[in-house]
């Protein structure tokens, strides 16, 4: 779908919107799985003792939290009011802010490393964020950006989108426009438009492993705790719709099963540039 065909606002005030909703069970179902990017990305953004760095998407702050143990000097910021009030709950001796990644209010050259785990995909407008990144960095500084594999690889994702799609589901009156979900799953895309910022490519590491859950109940409610999209569509069905996709993501989640309950594939890449 290409950006004119897209309510740009809608889809911002619907992310926004929407993890205000997820926040708390976000934290406690999805961190388990976000988390394994939280050191790929802070290796390639080359945080280490009095970097200064700029969190961007920091939900609940704990990559943030974990850059201050590295001892950067760091500020994370997200447009979701409930995940800064969530991160200042749980790190309140850091620094979070409500803000938009379009319009970061910093100077420019305010930062030697911005990173973004898992953020680039719910941005309405990714070029623009990109570039705001760069104007935010000084010469030479790098970025740091962490983004799903495809549905086939990426299964926590892949299995509800594969279940919707196959029953030929929507909710056009609940889910806005927007772009693609899958858009940064392609390297070169991801590569692409990283370059069309500014920033020199300086590596992808793609990270994949098995996460555990002890059943389909427990990858349903993972889901519906956490997942923007996903969560909207399936709320907005009838109790009898619900069920039909329950059963189909259980009918295409039994290929995963194992001796104590699902092994979930998992996969996501990390690429980094230079400012």
């Amino acid at each position: 779908m290409s950006q004119s065909q897209i309510d740009l606002e809608a889809f911002r005030n619907f992310e926004k919107t929407t993890h205000d909703r997820l926040a708390e069970s976000y934290h406690d179902a999805f961190s388990a799985v976000t988390n394994r990017a939280i050191e790929p990305l802070l290796r390639a953004a080359h945080v280490r003792d009095g970097t200064r760095l700029l969190d961007v998407a920091t939900g609940p702050g704990t990559l943030a939290a974990k850059a201050a143990q590295c001892g950067a000097r760091v500020i994370g910021i997200d447009i979701a009011p409930a995940m800064i009030a969530l991160a200042h709950t749980l790190h309140p001796h850091l620094d979070f802010r409500e803000g938009s990644a379009e319009d970061l209010p910093f100077a420019p050259s305010s930062f030697d490393a911005v990173v973004s785990g898992f953020g680039v995909g719910h941005f309405s407008k990714p070029e623009r964020v990109l570039a705001e990144f760069a104007r935010v960095l000084v010469p030479k500084g790098r970025v740091a950006l962490s983004w799903w594999d495809g549905f086939g690889k990426n299964r926590i994702n892949g299995i509800f989108f594969e279940a919707i799609n196959e029953l030929g589901i929507s909710a056009p009156g609940a889910l806005p426009a927007g772009p693609a979900v899958d858009r940064f799953s392609d390297p070169n895309e991801f590569a692409a438009v990283l370059r069309t910022a500014g920033f020199e490519v300086a590596g992808i590491n793609y990270i994949s492993f098995s996460h555990p859950l002890k059943s389909v109940d427990e990858l349903w409610d993972l889901a519906l705790g956490s997942f923007v999209r996903v969560s909207t569509v399936i709320g907005a069905q009838t109790a009898d719709v619900q069920q039909q996709i329950r059963v189909k993501v259980e009918q295409i989640a039994q290929q995963y099963a194992s001796a104590n309950g699902l092994q979930i594939p998992i996969a996501f890449r990390v690429i980094a540039g230079i400012r």
